[in-house]
């Protein structure tokens, strides 16, 4: 208000973290300005983050009128994706939602962080591109100096590296542990500090469970060697477990629909909940709702959309992403060729959807969680407590065991996209990994059909090793080796 009030022209930039922080913030906004009456020179808030329909998004490019001002709520996609003109003044708060990825749970926290100093450079270059501009950084010099990263930890640092280590493993690349990711001593001081900086090896820890997630998808053997089948779920553009459904999903007679569920699930966001509108959107979404879960619910909104001509206006009606829609059927597309390419066949299930859910189970066994007496799930593997996240279609319902995508910690542990499962699916699916537990030691009230895991996760290289020597591999240097 102060920039909008006392500062010659030129627009506004301000970096928030999330969607409820920026629709917050607009709303404050048009109150504080409605106050102010006729009396001052219009102000345009605008936001942008990537849950906005792409025709609200492109309104920020669009010049404000004469005698006004607009003012661009961003979240860090306004640093180096986008570039709008006629930004003069940039307002920091100096915070950023970062992804990182726990390899102990293998759980995404989504969690709220200072930016580190490059990022602050890069936010306040956004000022003045085309003209003199300032920035306000809402944060102390000190803070800059004793806070601040110099720079933002590698993505591949943080993120979960089992896609990363079956492409290296395609390419021949095996001995993962050792390899040098990149020599950069034949550069010059300044270069090679940027090059470290982006080319540092991720955690050992990280690297040693994508392996381990691997070899019980049966990608790898028990020598770290590529299997034919993992060579296979490489040709897909798509993380493992979702290469492993896809592939399992033939044999199970669903793969017209398993096609259309794994491209929906390459979309960052489908549905639309405009603030303003939030009960009329969550009725419309509850309609396309399975009793199975969210992976059927998908199903039913692109089934939907097909039968309707794949038409923008039916997405506009139903509160979702037109633009979302369109990649997936793009996505989709690409998948049937690689199908083909393979020669497997693409075969619809009809209504027995049950094949869909168990086919799910081959490729997320791990992801699996049962309900918890007291309040919401306990994982299977690790016994995190864990909850439906509230938009799921399972949200409120008595579902007792489920497959999940994701998990996503933000407020709570989330699990992203939850279906149910029968139990007996589990030690089908990954007779290794899950067994019937004995009843023989229950009491009469808990002799039920009971599953345990036959998994022990490895805290290092030493018992990872030590596993692979239980397994017959071997742990030697070069060649096919889990070292």
């Amino acid at each position: 208000m102060q920039i909008h009030l006392t500062e010659p022209p030129g627009d506004i930039l301000v970096f928030l973290t999330g969607q409820e922080e920026i629709d917050t913030a607009c709303e404050i906004l048009f109150e504080r300005m409605k106050a102010l009456g006729p009396g001052v020179p219009e102000l345009i808030v605008l936001p942008v983050y990537s849950a906005l329909p792409s025709e609200m998004q492109s309104k920020i490019f669009e010049p404000a009128a004469p005698g006004s001002r607009k003012v661009v709520i961003a979240t860090n996609i306004a640093e180096t994706s986008i570039t709008i003109d006629f930004i003069y003044y940039v307002v920091d708060p100096g915070f950023v939602k970062q992804n990182a990825y726990d390899p102990k749970l293998g759980m995404d926290s989504l969690v709220v962080t200072p930016i580190s100093q490059a990022q602050a450079n890069q936010r306040a270059g956004r000022a003045g591109r085309t003209g003199p501009g300032k920035c306000f950084r809402l944060y102390t010099e000190a803070a800059f100096q004793s806070e601040m990263l110099p720079t933002t930890i590698p993505e591949i640092q943080r993120q979960n590296l089992s896609t990363t280590i079956l492409m290296l493993k395609a390419m021949g690349i095996n001995d993962l542990l050792r390899f040098d990711f990149m020599d950069v001593s034949c550069f010059g001081p300044l270069v090679s500090v940027w090059l470290l900086t982006y080319f540092q090896p991720p955690p050992v820890n990280t690297m040693l469970t994508a392996l381990e997630e691997l070899y019980t998808l049966g990608a790898l053997d028990d020598e770290g060697l590529l299997t034919r089948l993992g060579r296979k779920m490489a040709d897909f553009p798509m993380e493992p477990t979702l290469s492993k459904v896809l592939i399992a999903s033939v044999d199970k007679g669903c793969s017209d629909e398993m096609v259309t569920i794994v491209s929906m699930l390459n979309l960052l966001q489908i549905f639309y909940r405009p603030k303003e509108k939030q009960t009329q959107a969550d009725q419309k979404k509850a309609k396309f709702h399975d009793p199975s879960g969210d992976h059927l619910t998908l199903l039913n909104v692109y089934s939907s959309w097909k039968n309707n001509g794949y038409a923008n206006a039916w997405c506009f009606e139903n509160f979702i992403q037109a633009r979302s829609m369109r990649r997936a059927k793009d996505v989709r597309d690409q998948i049937v060729k690689i199908m083909e390419r393979h020669r497997h066949p693409i075969i619809s299930c009809g209504r027995e959807t049950d094949r869909i859910r168990q086919s799910l189970c081959a490729g997320f066994f791990r992801n699996t969680a049962r309900k918890d007496p007291q309040e919401g799930y306990k994982t299977l593997i690790e016994g995190t407590p864990v909850y439906l996240h509230p938009s799921s279609a399972l949200f409120g319902k008595q579902a007792e065991w489920v497959v999940y995508h994701t998990l996503v910690l933000t407020t709570r542990e989330y699990m992203h996209f939850t279906t149910t499962i029968e139990p007996k699916w589990l030690v089908d699916a990954a007779p290794t990994f899950f067994k019937v537990a004995p009843t023989d030691r229950l009491s009469k009230r808990k002799q039920a059909e009971r599953i345990q895991p036959l998994y022990n996760k490895f805290q290092g290289e030493d018992d990872w090793r030590l596993s692979a020597q239980r397994r017959g591999g071997r742990t030697g240097g070069g060649g096919g080796t889990w070292g």
